[in-house]
């Protein structure tokens, strides 16, 4: 019976594709390939979509926008939504070995990662023609048979653009990945939009700055009791205000704090006498997929329980599932306010926290054993398990000091999945700490954004051995 990868080989020769770096690309070339590739998503990201009509129902995907790097109504609607969900679906497919691929060839490496990309199209034609037929752009008997397929073939092309930047940053011209720089992009965008926005919002009675320093400023030159002044600059529902800016900051620094919390591993070179390293095993050692997995399984479930109470407001089902009402102010879209959506959203604020005490630790219970669930398995699908560590270990001839070659698996399973399921909880636990001091951008976009940024901040260590940025980038 043939393969999977060998049944959908010719396809993939008919695909775009970047052709991998055959040596190393300068690091100044990798920088201005990365500042040319974000520059292309902001572009793209404020381009407006041609032929919607002005959305006015409320966006069923507010909640995740910021972390799935989407604008809506413009050609970013999709946002990387089709990379990551093809990337999940493929590492799940070989993880659970439903498919055959052998990662130390080199050709099945390059015919998954085909598989993956094709896999990542055809994802972002099915959304396309989902979000046209679900009415997002207005009916289809308003926007018409020709402005349909013209929506549809802007997201296409959108989104192969995406995938294509993705592609460009994988294979050595630029630094990370492109769905890493596009999350963390989105999120300090929106963090600074927050704090900065010089739009204005009418909110009981009375006209607002949408920014919360700006806001601070303005109440302080218009209102004559400054004490009220700061107050509303501190303390103001519905929209940023400066204790949740603060709150970032906070929850910014206690996230890097804990990057550095790791165990290393001495290891030595059975090729070559006194050559030595470290095998750093971190306590995130699954990076930000956690989060990751656990956003996307509540996103779905909000925008499965938006449409079905949009459709069945009155069903008894439907609405244990989720009650949604709109929300006027700053945030806009919808908030669930019963159900079971209602309890796994988190609070607004630590009054919100106190109020309902159920929910609380409802939701609590929810993020840890979540994160923590996906994390430890994510191990075993991603091929970052204690087997594949050794196996990796054993190929580059590395053995542990003071240890068989034969115990090594033994020895890595004692830090393995336990730094994957703590790591995981603490994720959670941040994220919780985070929704519940109202910080801006959600919890789960800023432990995004500081393990990105943070990870980016590695890459340039690594490549300037210590230096800085100037000296390295100098002529």
């Amino acid at each position: 019976m043939a393969r999977f990868l060998d049944v959908i080989r010719p396809l993939l020769h008919v695909m775009p594709e970047v052709a991998q770096a055959k040596m190393k690309v300068p690091f100044r070339e990798r920088v201005l390939w990365t500042l040319v590739t974000l520059f292309i998503f902001l572009v793209c990201s404020q381009v407006p979509l041609y032929g919607i009509t002005v959305p006015k129902n409320a966006d069923p995907f507010y909640w995740v926008r910021v972390i799935m790097a989407s604008n809506r109504g413009t050609l970013m609607e999709l946002g990387i939504s089709p990379i990551v969900t093809s990337g999940m679906v493929m590492q799940l497919l070989a993880g659970t070995k439903i498919i055959d691929v052998d990662q130390s060839s080199r050709e099945d490496r390059a015919l998954f990662q085909g598989a993956q990309k094709l896999f990542g199209m055809l994802i972002t034609i099915g959304e396309a023609v989902a979000y046209v037929l679900s009415g997002m752009y207005g009916p289809i008997g308003e926007l018409g048979a020709v402005n349909a397929i013209l929506i549809i073939l802007q997201l296409f092309v959108a989104g192969l653009i995406v995938i294509t930047l993705d592609e460009l940053l994988q294979k050595g011209y630029g630094l990370g990945s492109g769905i890493s720089l596009f999350i963390a992009t989105n999120i300090c965008e929106n963090i600074v939009w927050k704090a900065f926005s010089p739009t204005t919002v009418s909110t009981g009675g009375r006209t607002e700055f949408e920014g919360a320093v700006i806001a601070l400023f303005h109440f302080l030159i218009t209102q004559p009791n400054k004490i009220q002044a700061l107050n509303l600059a501190f303390y103001r529902p519905n929209l940023p205000n400066i204790t949740h800016l603060l709150a970032t900051v906070l929850v910014f620094l206690v996230v890097i704090y804990f990057q550095g919390f790791r165990v290393e591993l001495r290891l030595k070179s059975q090729r070559q006498r006194g050559l030595t390293s470290a095998y750093p095993i971190k306590l995130f050692y699954t990076s930000n997929i956690p989060i990751i997995l656990q956003t996307a399984l509540v996103s779905n479930l909000y925008f499965i329980s938006q449409l079905l109470s949009k459709r069945f407001p009155t069903n008894l089902l439907v609405r244990l599932l989720g009650d949604w009402q709109e929300v006027d102010g700053g945030y806009g879209g919808t908030r669930p306010v019963g159900g079971l959506a209602y309890y796994m959203s988190p609070p607004t604020d630590l009054t919100d926290a106190f109020s309902n005490p159920f929910r609380t630790v409802f939701y609590m219970f929810f993020i840890l054993t979540t994160c923590a669930v996906f994390s430890r398995y994510w191990i075993d699908v991603s091929g970052s398990s204690a087997r594949d560590v050794a196996r990796q270990l054993r190929d580059q001839q590395m053995v542990m000091y003071g240890h068989r070659q034969t115990s090594l698996v033994k020895t890595l399973n004692r830090y393995i999945p336990t730094a994957a399921a703590f790591g995981g909880m603490c994720i959670g636990a941040l994220s919780v700490t985070a929704d519940f001091m109202g910080a801006i951008g959600s919890g789960t976009g800023i432990l995004l954004a500081v393990t990105i940024i943070y990870q980016l901040f590695e890459t340039f260590v690594k490549e300037t051995n210590g230096g800085s940025l100037s000296q390295l980038l100098a002529f």
